[in-house]
């Protein structure tokens, strides 16, 4: 995400990243900002100027098309990421929420942050992976496929969580898609 309006403070999307559940991209897009941008958050994100330039990038896709095809690749799949309503948020989109799997917010990745907080994506991926991450500039792939896979290692228990929400046991086959 790249920030717009005074300071930079609020967020758009600048590039969209999708994993299968085996960690391979489906999608992994610049988008074109919708509006003027006023910090690439470079240092973070990895967006330069000239990854969302259609004129210098021309891979770069507009906001409506990444949309569409987010939401086509998510209809009827469980969604998997960290922190996933910011996500949906810049994408202007819902998804069901008995199939999102957020890694921000389920019980036992919770544990490890300070009362109240969402656990950071990095001190997950460290303590129940042993991978360093986002050090520097992220990737919003690696980010994807982390998530994947702190999901995949808890997944019996998750689901046995989630199932027990509804009233009955849920399933996810491997047709899900991380985001981030």
């Amino acid at each position: 995400m790249v920030g717009v309006g005074p300071d930079g403070e609020r967020s758009i999307l600048a590039r969209a990243s999708l994993v299968n559940y085996h960690g391979h991209p489906v999608l992994d897009v610049f988008v074109v900002p919708t509006e003027p941008v006023t910090d690439y958050r470079t240092h973070v994100s990895g967006v330069t100027p000239e990854l969302v330039d259609p004129r210098r990038n021309p891979a770069a896709r507009t906001f409506a098309d990444v949309q569409r095809d987010v939401a086509r690749l998510l209809d009827g799949r469980v969604l998997v990421g960290h922190a996933l309503r910011n996500d949906l948020k810049v994408l202007l989109l819902d998804h069901p929420r008995v199939a999102v799997r957020d890694t921000a917010r389920f019980s036992e990745f919770r544990r490890v942050a300070p009362s109240g907080r969402n656990p950071a994506l990095r001190v997950l991926a460290k303590r129940f992976l042993g991978l360093d991450i986002q050090r520097g500039e992220h990737s919003s792939v690696e980010d994807a496929r982390v998530a994947m896979e702190l999901y995949k290692l808890v997944r019996d228990r998750w689901e046995a969580e989630v199932g027990r929400g509804r009233g009955g046991k849920a399933a996810i086959d491997e047709a899900g898609i991380a985001s981030d």
